[in-house]
């Protein structure tokens, strides 16, 4: 599935709220085809490992990884996800996780609805390599 790219600025536009909700399916997939292409084992296993790296506390470690690499476009929306307003954050995270996760997210959305594909995939792979995942 394809649509046409947003421009930098035109998906900057968006809320940091709207840019999160996207970029948590933008990074679920590609925790997803990770985790299928590093492990074979059954789909109950697979589901574990996803878990595990679309956690708020994973995507805020996360945060500490990517930060310095990123460009001054790519850390204001970091820095806007952060600060959403509207997050009602779930029992199972601590408030400043969960901000962080959702920046992260929001990170992600912003790359992806610019067609920044490559971008993305390049701090994913710097996040997975600073923060692996134990198989066993």
């Amino acid at each position: 599935m394809t649509f046409e790219k947003l421009t930098e600025k035109e998906a900057a536009a968006y809320s940091a709220n709207i840019l999160a909700f996207y970029g948590d399916s933008v990074y679920e997939v590609m925790v997803r085809e990770r985790v299928v292409k590093e492990h074979q084992t059954n789909a109950g296993r697979l589901h574990e490992l996803a878990v595990e790296r679309v956690r708020a506390s994973y995507q805020s470690e996360a945060v500490n990884v990517i930060e310095p690499l990123l460009d001054e476009r790519e850390a204001d929306i970091l820095r806007r996800g952060r600060n959403a307003g509207g997050i009602s954050v779930p029992k199972s995270a601590k408030p400043s996780e969960y901000r962080r996760a959702t920046a992260l997210e929001a990170l992600f959305g912003y790359l992806a609805l610019c067609g920044r594909e490559e971008r993305a995939a390049e701090l994913f792979d710097a996040i997975c390599a600073a923060l692996p995942i134990e198989s066993g």
